[in-house]
C-alpha cells in the first residue's frame, strides 16, 4: 500500500535534525521548472503564478533567484509545517514509525514531483494547482503527465489518498485497469447531512498517517479500525471512498 499526501504552503528549512536519505527522483524535471521560474520577471511569477500578496512574492522571487538544490537540505516530511505535519509529528516518531513512512508515505508536489519522507529539499512556493505553464504546458498536471502515477503503480497497486482533490488529481487520471485508489473523506455529521471541514481534515489526515505507522498498516483492514476522533462508517462508504465520520 502506498499513501499519498499533499504537502503543505509553509515550509522551513532543517537540515540538521535528521539526516536525508536521498535526493528526488524527478529532481531533473524540478530544475526544469526553476530554470522557467528564472526565466520570468517579477511582476510574471507575482501575478500569473503565485497571486499572493507582496510581502509574500517578494521574498519568495529573491528566493528562486538563488535556490541551491543540492545544499542545506531538510527531509521533505520535516519541511513541510501545516496542520497536517504538525498532527502527524515525525519528530517523534520511533525508528519503526520512520521506516514505515519512508516505504509507505509520499508527498505529491508541484515542485518536485513525488517525494519520500527522506528526501532532501528547500523551501519553495508552488502548488499544484498555480498557474504555471512550463515547458509549453498547460498547467502542472499536464507537465507531470503521468510520470507520477506510473510511480506509485510501480511500487504497489493499491493507493490509499489522504491529499487534497487540488493534489489527488495529478494522480486520478492514470487510475486504470488493476490500479486501486481508495480516499478517505473525513466529515461531520450536522442535521442529517455530511460536511468536510478543510481545518478538521487536515487535522485528521496528519493523525490517520501517525496511526498507520504505529500500526505498520498494510491492508485497509487497518485503515478501517481508524478512531482518532472519529470512526469509519461502512454504511455510507463505497469501494473507492472510505467515510471516516467525526465522533
Amino acid at each position: 500500500m502506498q499513501i499519498i499526501i499533499a504537502p503543505a504552503r509553509n515550509m522551513k528549512s532543517d537540515p540538521d535534525s535528521l539526516p536525508i536519505q536521498g535526493l528526488p527522483q524527478f529532481l531533473p524535471q524540478t530544475k526544469q521548472i526553476l530554470a522557467h521560474m528564472r526565466s520570468l520577471s517579477y511582476d510574471q511569477l507575482h501575478h500569473l503564478w503565485w497571486d499572493c500578496s507582496e510581502k509574500i512574492a517578494i521574498p519568495n522571487y529573491q528566493w528562486v533567484q538563488q535556490m541551491d538544490l543540492y545544499h542545506q537540505l531538510t527531509p521533505a516530511l520535516l519541511a513541510f509545517t501545516g496542520l497536517q505535519y504538525q498532527r502527524m509529528a515525525p519528530g517523534v516518531f520511533d525508528e519503526q514509525s520512520l521506516e514505515y513512512v519512508q516505504d509507505h508515505l509520499r508527498i505529491l508536489s508541484g515542485f518536485y514531483g513525488l517525494l519520500k519522507p527522506f528526501d532532501g529539499i528547500v523551501p519553495y512556493r508552488l502548488g499544484m494547482g498555480d498557474r504555471a505553464q512550463v515547458e509549453g504546458t498547460k498547467n502542472l498536471y499536464e507537465f507531470w503527465g503521468s510520470c507520477l502515477a506510473d510511480e506509485l503503480y510501480s511500487q504497489d497497486k493499491l493507493v490509499l489518498n489522504l491529499a487534497s482533490q487540488e493534489y489527488a488529481k495529478v494522480i486520478v487520471p492514470y487510475v486504470k485497469g488493476n490500479r486501486q485508489f481508495i480516499s478517505c473523506t473525513f466529515v461531520k455529521a450536522e442535521n442529517g447531512r455530511f460536511k468536510t471541514q478543510a481545518t478538521r481534515a487536515k487535522i485528521a489526515r496528519g493523525n490517520m498517517v501517525r496511526y498507520l505507522a504505529e500500526h505498520q498498516a498494510n491492508d485497509l483492514a487497518v485503515v478501517k479500525d481508524f478512531n482518532l476522533g472519529y470512526h469509519f462508517d461502512e454504511q455510507v462508504s463505497t469501494p473507492d471512498k472510505l467515510i471516516f465520520v467525526e465522533d
